[in-house]
């Protein structure tokens, strides 16, 4: 079951970003379609698998995206997902894929950085590979913090930045304009610190290189409280 809640996003996001007032052909056409393929590859499957199926009861998936994580979800334990994606493009490629799941999905059509629901209302926040292209990212974690129920679970996996010296020089070097071609995606921000910066404690923290370049191949995943 899916149903789209629209949220009047165009207001909102004409006041908060006012760079994204346009989108434009490339944003909804083109690269809705390169990030779905990027994101869709063997070693990041891998790494939804190790990391959706702890989700549980009532979800917040920031960065919904075309629905990639859907097929790893444990259908015994969700109750709802809240699926936060500003992206039209995203939405459209994410419906065959809604369409064909029995988990109860709502959009909501705004950016990480608002987050409309209200506080302590959710039992899993789930982010994977998301968390690298909010512009704010410290204001999202605080509004996913807030809209946790006590003793609910932030369940992460993203890359970013390496541990070795050359990598994270070529990190730096290429970022601004990895960027621009890559829907806002930053190769080099340290995720772990940024969940701690935002409130959270992190209670089970892995990392390693996955398969793929290795300026995008670092990857952070686990649960923080």
């Amino acid at each position: 079951m899916i149903k789209d809640r629209q949220y009047d996003a165009r207001r909102i996001l004409s006041l908060q970003c006012p760079n994204l007032g346009v989108m434009t052909f490339y944003d909804e056409r083109v690269l809705p379609h390169l990030i779905n393929v990027a994101c869709g590859i063997k070693p990041v499957r891998k790494q939804r698998e190790k990391i959706v199926p702890l989700a549980e009861g009532d979800v917040l998936e920031i960065g919904f995206g075309s629905g990639l994580n859907l097929p790893f979800y444990d259908e015994r334990k969700v109750r709802k997902i809240w699926g936060l994606e500003p992206s039209a493009g995203m939405r459209r490629k994410a419906q065959p894929m809604v369409d064909a799941s029995d988990l109860d999905v709502e959009f909501i059509d705004l950016p990480g950085e608002s987050i409309p629901l209200e506080a302590h209302s959710v039992d899993t926040v789930l982010v994977t590979y998301s968390l690298c292209t909010i512009a704010d990212v410290l204001t999202a974690l605080e509004g996913m913090r807030r809209v946790l129920k006590p003793g609910g679970s932030l369940l992460f996996c993203e890359h970013g930045v390496a541990p070795d010296e050359g990598v994270r020089r070529w990190q730096h070097r290429l970022n601004s304009g990895w960027g621009r071609i890559a829907g806002g995606c930053n190769m080099n921000r340290d995720i772990p610190a940024l969940i701690t910066q935002a409130g959270f404690e992190i209670t089970d923290d892995e990392r390693m290189y996955v398969p793929g370049p290795r300026i995008l191949s670092y990857n952070y995943w686990g649960r923080a409280k």
